[in-house]
């Protein structure tokens, strides 16, 4: 035995460590390499392995026993402190040390039958006193467990910790005194907190719902992982599991830097100050991240599930974990921005942009079974019917097809797979896909007539605007085919615009009735965008009055084919057989025409005319004259 009072402690030489007790050693623990030279006495009066080894030891000459540990937990550093309590020396436990001097004292059995206020039940006294009252402490005392894990989890060690940290969680900070209480300062008059009376410039956190998230942050993937199934369990809101599952994955994932939704970093806390990262395999992280997701949907979760299959298809995981991150992003993809979709080829692929998981994640938004509920469940941005939905995807994805156009790479086939991806009623217009297809004419200008053709067929012309037709009916590099097409479809819109316009303008001077006017007003506003581009309005007017000058002209036209008739019909009742009244002269007087005399009423006359004299000539001649200034008068 080592007299107590005259130890002075232990020096190390090498892998070897030696007591300075002044007597030989009759015992030697080699763990992990290293060894200890110690005195039995002192190890069999406190732990029991150790004692029952040394009965079934047949070394009975007084030679030293050699003996060596097997999976100690924490090594030769935790057995030195170990070592030293079994000397009697002072030990300090902290929350770095006590799991694995807890683990250590489990391991040698070091309990009240070996020894009054043993280790083992003094470790636990102290962990359980100190340890889970205290937020940083259980950060603390988690994050040193790695050593001897499995032994800490079979003593209920983690499993205390992580229910502690969770009950914490659901309470307000600021009831318990936090963060004073939790880090053993005080808080100055400025606000800051004070570190033994030093000013150490932090601030007091406020009791936000995501206070916790830097701190728990420090953990491994492992205990991360538990630590979020726990809160899960007990009941913390999904949106709070996100936000800490999202700032983890920031932290540790440089790749995700980008999409961080507008969030700013977090303030590191007093209780971090203390705390060492952890090192993570970020494929491994990746991985294990994506099933603690919860099933929801939100805004900023959406861009950052796209930001995280970004970073998996960079570090090329697991096909499945592809997979499961492309069906979350499909079923909110309505909450998607064009920057999150533009994700870059990383494979020996010649196109600039992976078109191929965008139309994997089309699909699983057009053939999803059920909706996913958001975060918050008041959110009414995130309640939407699915046509509004459907709505939204049609125009994000015109606008991602207009983006990626330009790839001189890219085949017909892609843009023609992504724009049918939709069913037909999501576009109301159809001029997102004809301006994405006109970037797309442009930057492959080599294009055939038949192959533009077969793109152009993706277009439905009557669900073109009048600004897009009046740009297709210009557009060189559409084929002739597609400009007649274009140009049919415009004068049909025109022909309903003007009609529209026309029904517009009769409402205003007639009075008609609530029902009949929809149509009017519906059609009007759909030349309203004719009317706006080329000054119809003066024409419609114009119109207008065309057509009530040609009603004039119609009932003119009536009103004379009825006096037509009536003198017809006059002419035939007055018309009598051999009579004067139907000689042709009497008909031509009453019309107020002459006839022309025949040759054979003029003959008699001729002749007496050549048979007179000159003076019966002369007479005749007069008489002739005042007839006819008579008939003239008349």
């Amino acid at each position: 035995m080592a007299p107590a009072g005259k130890l002075s402690g232990f020096q190390r030489e090498g892998d070897e460590w030696f007591c300075n007790a002044g007597l030989p050693s009759d015992i030697a623990v080699s763990i992990d390499g290293v060894t200890f030279h110690l005195h039995k006495f002192p190890l069999i009066s406190k732990c029991g392995k150790i004692a029952r080894a040394n009965e079934e030891s047949l070394n009975k000459d007084g030679k030293t026993m050699n003996m060596v540990l097997e999976e100690f937990p924490g090594g030769p550093d935790t057995f030195l402190i170990v070592a030293k309590f079994c000397y009697g020396l002072r030990v300090e436990l902290s929350a770095r040390n006590v799991v694995l001097v807890y683990c250590a004292a489990d391991y040698l059995e070091m309990t009240d039958e070996f020894g009054e206020d043993n280790l083992l039940p003094k470790s636990e006294c102290f962990f359980h006193k100190n340890i889970l009252r205290n937020w940083k402490d259980c950060i603390l005392a988690l994050q040193n467990s790695e050593p001897a894990l499995l032994r800490a989890e079979k003593l209920h060690l983690v499993s205390k910790c992580m229910n502690a940290l969770s009950m914490m969680v659901c309470t307000d900070p600021s009831l318990f005194g936090w963060p004073m209480m939790m880090y053993g300062s005080f808080q100055s008059p400025g606000g800051s907190i004070l570190w033994n009376g030093i000013n150490t410039g932090a601030r007091i956190r406020s009791s936000e719902s995501d206070w916790w998230f830097e701190d728990i942050s420090y953990l491994s993937v492992s205990l991360f992982e538990r630590l979020i199934n726990t809160m899960r369990a007990r009941g913390i809101r999904p949106e709070n599991l996100a936000g800490a599952i999202m700032y983890y994955s920031r932290k540790y994932l440089p790749g995700l830097g980008r999409w961080r939704a507008g969030q700013g970093g977090k303030t590191r806390s007093v209780a971090s100050f203390s705390l060492t990262p952890a090192t993570v395999d970020q494929k491994a992280l990746l991985e294990r991240i994506e099933k603690l997701l919860p099933e929801k949907k939100g805004r900023s979760f959406c861009q950052f599930l796209l930001g995280l299959l970004r970073v998996a298809l960079i570090l090329n995981v697991d096909q499945a974990c592809i997979d499961s991150l492309e069906r979350r992003i499909g079923m909110q993809l309505e909450l998607a921005t064009l920057d999150n979709l533009l994700i870059p080829t990383y494979s020996d692929s010649d196109t600039l942009y992976n078109t191929d998981c965008i139309d994997r994640i089309v699909h699983h938004f057009v053939s999803k079974e059920s909706n996913l509920t958001g975060f918050s469940p008041s959110s009414t941005d995130l309640q939407e019917s699915p046509s509004e939905s459907l709505r939204k995807v049609a125009k994000l994805i015109d606008s991602y097809l207009a983006e990626i156009a330009s790839d001189v790479n890219l085949k017909p086939g892609k843009i023609r797979t992504l724009a049918e991806a939709l069913p037909q009623p999501s576009r109301s217009l159809h001029d997102g896909l004809y301006r994405a297809l006109d970037i797309y004419f442009k930057a492959h200008p080599w294009l055939s007539d038949k192959d533009k053709e077969e793109l152009c067929n993706i277009i439905d012309y009557q669900k073109l605007s009048i600004h897009a037709c009046a740009h297709a009916s210009q557009n060189d590099r559409l084929p002739l085919r597609v400009v007649l097409q274009v140009l049919f479809f415009e004068q049909l819109h025109l022909r309903t615009a003007l009609a529209g316009c026309l029904n517009t303008l009769d409402g205003e001077n007639h009075e008609t009735a609530p029902a009949a006017c929809v149509p009017a007003i519906a059609l009007g506003e759909m030349a309203g965008e004719i009317v706006q581009r080329d000054g119809w309005v003066t024409v419609a007017r114009e119109n207008q009055v065309l057509k009530v000058d040609m009603d004039k002209m119609s009932s003119r036209v009536g009103a004379l084919e009825e006096e037509f008739s009536k003198i017809k019909h006059e002419m035939k009742t007055t018309a009598k057989p051999r009579n004067s009244l139907s000689s042709p002269r009497f008909i031509s007087r009453k019309l107020g025409c002459k006839l022309i005399p025949r040759l054979s009423d003029a003959q008699p006359e001729s002749l007496n005319r050549c048979r007179s004299t000159p003076r019966a000539s002369t007479e005749k001649a007069r008489l002739s004259h005042r007839s006819r200034h008579a008939e003239s008068v008349s």
